[in-house]
């Protein structure tokens, strides 16, 4: 690969890994009891569409990806609120396909993504209360409104070659304070969260170069609808946009611009054991970026 495309690339493979993460997450914000604990368990298939500036000679680019994750997350009482922590970590394997200059390219990658922390705090509405209390209060509940403040950081754990554009890992952290805004009437809720994504410099990016990167502005909104407690079905839309690369002091002009929409069903098995099964889709808003289709099952535990 020529330096001149390499160079060019730099942006358009910085935002995949941008978009790939950029989240569509309903029930984050939901009301749930003190001293619990959640193990969850998922796949994700994705499949996507790169696009570059036409002068690049890159064609026909494709990226397959399976992701298996694992969340637990721990529900707790901090200075008279409700509050939960959720800690993520992933399993990627993907390949990305395409046509450089007329000759066919490939670079597979298999390997941990960086792992997630988020810690939330529900600001008003939804106070902390053990199992019994809780269940008894839940159930007077026909109209709720419930806002919430969360940080959550990616660690620079993932795989990571500083000789190779395409990484699983960042070599950086991602910061993400986030602000939700919930309203239940009867079966009925509507969430809505927003986030500012601050990423740390990259030192040791391909070609031994620095890369620096605007903060990336995101919104998402959610209707959900529960047929009775552990059923429900939520449907969202969110919207990226920001985080300019900046490589060695150069700027890029690769700035993000990025719908993201999608819809999940949570199923109860038992009281303690649920499924949930969902679609996310991803579509560049520029003429460069990237479109991407995900299917997404998980199974969570509660005790």
């Amino acid at each position: 690969m020529s330096l001149r495309v390499v160079v060019a690339c730099i942006g358009a493979f910085g935002w995949v890994a941008t978009a790939s993460a950029q989240e569509l997450e309903p029930r984050r914000w939901t009301h749930l009891p003190t001293g619990t604990h959640f193990f969850g368990v998922g796949y994700a298939y994705t499949e996507g569409d790169l696009f570059f500036d036409p002068i690049l000679e890159i064609e026909d680019a494709t990226v397959r990806m399976h992701t298996v994750a694992l969340k637990y997350i721990r529900t707790f009482e901090v200075l008279g609120k409700s509050a939960r922590v959720d800690l993520v970590g992933a399993y990627q394997d993907g390949s990305w396909k395409g046509l450089l200059e007329g000759a066919p390219a490939r670079a597979d990658r298999s390997g941990f993504a960086d792992p997630e922390l988020r810690l939330a705090i529900n600001l008003f509405g939804a106070p902390p209360l053990q199992k019994d209390e809780f269940a008894q209060y839940r159930k007077g509940i026909e109209s709720e409104t419930i806002a919430g403040a969360a940080l959550a950081v990616n660690v620079p754990l993932g795989e990571y070659f500083d000789d190779k554009l395409i990484n699983l890992g960042t070599n950086r952290f991602t910061i993400r304070p986030q602000l939700g805004l919930v309203h239940n009437r009867g079966k009925w809720g509507t969430e809505l969260t927003g986030a500012v994504w601050f990423f740390t410099d990259n030192d040791d990016f391909f070609g031994d170069a620095r890369r620096e990167q605007d903060p990336l502005f995101a919104v998402q909104g959610h209707l959900v609808y529960t047929f009775r407690p552990g059923l429900w079905l939520a449907c969202g839309v969110g919207y990226g946009h920001g985080g300019e690369s900046t490589i060695d002091g150069d700027r890029k002009d690769d700035e993000t611009q990025n719908l993201v929409f999608g819809a999940s069903l949570g199923i109860p098995i038992t009281r303690y054991f649920g499924l949930k099964i969902g679609y996310l889709g991803t579509r560049t808003q520029n003429d460069t970026g990237l479109d991407s289709d995900s299917l997404v099952t998980a199974a969570s535990l509660l005790w």
